[in-house]
């Protein structure tokens, strides 16, 4: 197992949206959860469990984000829509205890 990584981040307004992406070699992401977290106190943000069905979100992200995953390409993905400037931070992929070195999000008003 080696630590999953993100892309997608970057610097923009509030109202818009960014997709972030988190690559995992292996184990295959049907076999486990996978979640993304934010900040410094690596605040939950949401996840997605084994089955693929069962997601959870923060209160603060719900009906915003969506996370979703391709298991073709290993892949988890983080939508987010209508940035707010709270939702700055980095943002983090975690799964069994892994994690991944983060993606900055910046939203400016």
């Amino acid at each position: 197992q080696v630590r999953p990584v993100e892309s997608g981040g970057g610097l923009v307004q509030a109202g818009e949206s960014l997709t972030l992406l988190c690559e995992i070699s292996q184990p295959a992401i049907n076999t486990i959860t996978v979640g993304w977290f934010r900040g410094g106190r690596y605040e939950f943000v949401a996840h997605i469990k084994a089955n693929g069905v069962d997601t959870a979100y923060a209160d603060s992200v719900k009906g915003r984000f969506t996370i979703s995953r391709d298991d073709a390409k290993n892949t988890v993905s983080l939508e987010m829509k209508n940035l707010k400037p709270e939702d700055t931070a980095v943002y983090y992929c975690n799964y069994g205890g892994f994690w991944g070195r983060g993606t900055q999000v910046t939203v400016f008003s």
